[in-house]
């Protein structure tokens, strides 16, 4: 599992989060704290621009399985503690299934947040309606 800094000073744009990229075989229980680790080293690095968010791209994860919901519960409650949050990339659908199985709500890159339209829709106006 890949989950190390790159060597060298980051480049911080204040508008884009920092990404933990996780590939590779599905870590164990007990190898869950070196992404952790990582992710905490971001997010006290204040590498967590906008708002303490990180991106964690899981497209490299592989079969959604139980594993890969214990690791990003796990990365959600670190980054929660330290006072952030994550986002994840390329999630694969069965990925999204088992989470929203599990009763686990992530934000997702490329999805509208919570309680906003989508961008692009407009509610379309029949003649005669009442204006509200």
């Amino acid at each position: 599992m890949s989950y190390a800094l790159p060597p060298g000073l980051p480049v911080v744009d204040a508008m884009t989060p920092p990404v933990l990229v996780l590939d590779g075989p599905l870590v164990s229980r007990d190898e869950v704290s070196g992404p952790c680790d990582a992710l905490r080293a971001l997010l006290d690095a204040g590498g967590g621009g906008s708002g303490g968010v990180v991106v964690c791209d899981v497209a490299g994860l592989g079969p959604a399985g139980l594993a890969a919901v214990n690791l990003l519960a796990r990365l959600q409650l670190t980054a929660r503690r330290a006072g952030g949050r994550i986002r994840l990339r390329d999630p694969s659908p069965a990925l999204c299934a088992l989470l929203d199985l599990v009763g686990l709500r992530f934000e997702m890159e490329g999805q509208p947040e919570q309680r906003e339209p989508p961008l692009g829709v407009e509610e379309a106006v029949e003649p005669g309606d009442p204006a509200v």
